[in-house]
């Protein structure tokens, strides 16, 4: 193995929770309302942070409980790009940003602090001081609007965007 697990003993994983319709542990910041869909490989989520003046960036992570980018298969890591790239999309005809942008972090080092894999989708203002790490709360409420929205515009609409190969399952 190329690298070690840095998840601590009795993790437990808000994601899963959320994805799995677990009960939520005293300190995930996950809400049920977070969940924009899932298929059998990936699921979208809204993240209960914001950066500068803006809220509402979307994550995609493997349904599956997958550390970190290194332990991606092959089928999870297309299944990720391709919900990557619809969610950007998305979020062009929801909130008609000035750009989009995508990150992910491995490891301490590499500023991981949820170990299970997520992709970070941003919509982008000129304005919006995303790499000044002005990071904030976003409510649960204003994070539920903007997942109505993106499914709005995923799945309904003028221009739906098309299902991955292996369907919304929720």
């Amino acid at each position: 193995m190329l690298h070690r697990s840095h998840e601590p003993a009795n993790y437990q994983c808000p994601f899963c929770e959320l994805v799995n319709d677990l009960p939520f542990s005293q300190d995930n910041l996950c809400a049920p309302t977070d969940l924009i869909y899932q298929t059998d490989l990936v699921a979208a989520i809204m993240a209960c942070d914001g950066f500068g003046n803006y809220g509402g960036h979307v994550m995609i992570i493997p349904t599956a409980h997958l550390e970190a980018l290194y332990d991606l298969d092959e089928a999870t890591g297309a299944a990720i790009m391709r919900e990557t790239k619809r969610v950007a999309l998305a979020m062009k005809l929801a909130w008609n940003p000035e750009g989009t942008s995508t990150r992910q972090h491995n490891e301490p080092a590499g500023n991981q602090h949820v170990w299970h894999y997520h992709q970070h989708v941003f919509p982008r203002y000129a304005d919006d001081e995303l790499y000044r790490q002005l990071r904030h709360r976003v409510s649960i409420e204003d994070r539920a609007a903007k997942a109505r929205e993106l499914r709005q515009a995923l799945f309904s609409g003028e221009h739906p965007m098309p299902l991955s190969p292996e369907g919304i399952i929720r």
